[in-house]
């Protein structure tokens, strides 16, 4: 592969929020797990999950326990006299939160525990390490595998939006609904799809000098 080709992949993908009625094969998902299975992860201990969400009525289901998680929220800010706040929560952030509303497919991305031989055999004995540091490297190496999956999704001319908000505002009303075991970390969702809109403008980035230094 020419790396012309690949950073054409990477720089036209957009996050896409607005989804035809086109339904999404099985075959397809599996070709973008497959790619997103071979992302690098910490000692190879391939810390990740994917729950394919096919039926659009439980991701209606999904979008109205994230409302509800906003509205509760919205309306515990009120009462600390954050009227203004709890507005721009429902007008501004909860159609962001929830832009996957439309899309034919809901991928929620799980981070597994980490295991690891450096760990069995030095870091638990040593009792170096919390479990917060474990579960973030779980974390860690989960997104690595999301990116394969998103950019494998747009080389089949599929669309993708990565969200945290359905996470960030309603974790464990999410796990709950999916029956999903306490010891997954839940790390987004990712909306899939044909794309209804084809957007042509590139979004802002910073300029490399701004974000690379180096030391010689």
């Amino acid at each position: 592969m020419l790396f012309e080709d690949f950073r054409q992949l990477v720089q036209s993908r957009r996050s896409i929020r607005d989804f035809s009625e086109e339904s999404v094969t099985v075959s397809d998902i599996h070709d973008i797990i497959d790619c997103a299975r071979y992302a690098p992860s910490d000692t190879n201990s391939q810390t990740w999950e994917f729950i394919a969400i096919m039926n659009r009525d439980k991701i209606k289901d999904i979008e109205r326990i994230t409302w509800e998680q906003l509205h509760i929220i919205a309306a515990a800010s009120v009462e600390k006299g954050l009227k203004k706040e709890a507005k721009l929560l429902l007008k501004s952030f909860g159609p962001y939160a929830t832009a996957f509303n439309n899309a034919p497919v809901l991928l929620v991305c799980l981070s597994t525990p980490y295991a690891s031989k450096f760990r069995d055999r030095i870091f638990d004995p040593l009792e170096f390490g919390s479990a917060s540091i474990w579960a973030e490297e779980s974390l860690k190496s989960s997104s690595l595998a999301i990116q394969n999956m998103m950019l494998a999704a747009h080389s089949k001319g599929l669309a993708t939006c990565p969200l945290t908000g359905p996470v960030l505002l309603a974790e464990q009303e999410l796990r709950n609904y999916l029956t999903i075991p306490d010891d997954r970390g839940i790390n987004m969702v990712v909306a899939l799809g044909h794309p209804a809109i084809q957007p042509q403008k590139t979004m802002a980035r910073k300029e490399v000098t701004e974000i690379l230094t180096f030391i010689e």
